[in-house]
């Protein structure tokens, strides 16, 4: 059993089985919850009820696990269900079919739309986003929820003329706004209670085609002079490569009807979007991507040198009909991974779970044969997702001694995380791992999620 104590402890959740993530499944395992929404242990139901004899017990049927982390969505998009409700024939069709419904949204709406978005994901038990916003009215809907996450604040079309002309200066002012302080102040966790995984903001240029380069650049020396996380789109198909490398191809036709005007077009960077946007931003642990579909083996290699998570969205890919990401080699080469579903206007639903059979599938088409599979998904959904963040579990910080407190982090079922937890109605059959009973039949299965220790039920 990990303990930390018996002060404070308020509620004791168990289940038949557990699924740490941190450490190996539980039959019959327990999660001691402190009054401030930590754990304060986590072991064995047994002995949980004996190091606890006069705890209230919240008894589940089933399965419990740590709340999942959605890596990558944008909530602002909820209400734009009807464009990923569809496959469409590529990304032109579906860009098409997006920019068509997008000035009809009332710009006073996303943060409506967003939070219909967060509810919609905690009843599926998603209990930490890395959201991307594009409209600010979005912008607070996790912190205000009081949910583990970064808001990503979006730009995109910048070019380095319009950047210098006044570009720059509104995009501080959006930090600013967040309360982002653009002075130069740290972000991230900081250290006591479950507020230390709280939602903060982070630094979002869109992709390598949609922003110039020294704009890129730019952009990541604010995130790093403001101590914000980054995050952009890379390679979500093909077409990014021929743009970025010649500066030719059907998206960069787009790009130029779209009025960028970006200098890829005239000056081709010659290397793939992954080096030309590492020459750039900088790629290192302080970042991840979404999609990484169109990855040659020196871009994967690159992205793991630089400690980048990748953030599978595999159904919006899917969806909008590009290609798929080689999923298996992503596996063999032991690349960071998490899990995102993107948003409802290019995927079905805003269920986590819902990536994982089909990438289990995805993986054993393309070769996987490991019998780790769906331990590695499930760790993708949850601390792959918290790691790619920023808000992982741990001790203490860098240059900390043995006397550090735990820093609460999400994404395990540990000593000291903070308590958000996800039940689902599954429970393995004989013989089957719970693994693979979660990433095969969670979908939709979500009855129960806690939030730093607040029980929500869905019935």
């Amino acid at each position: 059993m990990s303990a930390a104590g018996a002060g404070g402890v308020a509620a004791l959740h168990s289940a038949p089985h557990l699924l740490p993530i941190a450490t190996p499944p539980l039959r019959e395992g327990a999660v001691a919850v402190r009054a401030d929404g930590t754990i304060a242990a986590v072991g064995p139901r047994a002995e949980l009820r004996a190091a606890y004899p006069s705890l209230p017990e919240r008894r589940w049927e089933g399965t419990l696990l740590p709340g999942l982390v959605n890596a990558h969505t944008h909530l602002q998009y909820t209400d734009l269900a009807e464009v990923g409700a569809r496959e469409h024939d590529g990304f032109e069709a579906w860009c098409a079919a997006f920019d068509a419904r997008y000035p009809q949204a009332d710009p006073d709406g996303w943060g409506d739309a967003a939070r219909r978005g967060l509810e919609l994901s905690l009843r599926a038990g998603v209990t930490c986003f890395g959201d991307v916003v594009t409209d600010d009215a979005a912008r607070d809907v996790l912190r205000d929820a009081g949910v583990a996450g970064i808001a990503f604040l979006e730009t995109l079309g910048d070019d380095d003329a319009g950047w210098a002309a006044g570009g720059r200066d509104r995009y501080l002012a959006r930090l600013d706004a967040a309360g982002a302080n653009v002075a130069g102040a740290g972000g991230g966790l900081a250290a006591g209670g479950a507020g230390a995984a709280s939602a903060c903001f982070g630094v979002s240029p869109h992709a390598p085609y949609s922003v110039d380069g020294a704009v890129l650049a730019d952009l990541g020396r604010i995130a790093r002079d403001c101590g914000l996380r980054l995050h952009v789109h890379l390679a979500e198909s093909q077409l990014e490569h021929e743009l970025v490398e010649a500066g030719s191809g059907r998206l960069a036709q787009l790009v130029a009807e779209w009025g960028w005007s970006l200098a890829l077009l005239d000056d081709p960077a010659g290397v793939s979007p992954a080096r030309y946007l590492d020459a750039r931003l900088a790629l290192g642990p302080d970042c991840h991507v979404a999609h990484g579909v169109a990855l040659d083996a020196d871009d994967r290699a690159l992205l793991r040198e630089r400690g980048c998570a990748v953030a599978l969205c595999l159904r919006s890919n899917r969806t909008i009909g590009v290609e798929e990401p080689p999923l298996a080699a992503y596996l063999r080469e032991r690349s960071p991974l998490c899990v995102g579903t993107d948003s409802l206007a290019s995927a079905p639903s805003l269920d986590l779970l819902g990536e994982l059979p089909p990438l289990r599938a995805l993986a054993r088409e393309q070769g996987y044969r490991d019998g780790d599979l769906d331990a590695r998904l499930l760790h993708a959904a949850t601390a792959g997702g918290a790691a790619a963040l920023g808000l992982a579990h741990r001790l203490g910080g860098p240059g900390t001694g043995a006397g550090a407190r735990s820093i609460p982090g999400v994404g395990v079922l540990a000593s000291g995380a903070r308590a958000d937890l996800a039940h689902l109605a599954v429970r393995p059959l004989e013989g089957e791992s719970p693994e693979h009973a979660v990433v095969t039949r969670g979908v939709s299965a979500c009855t129960a999620t806690v939030v730093a220790g607040a029980v929500h039920t869905w019935g």
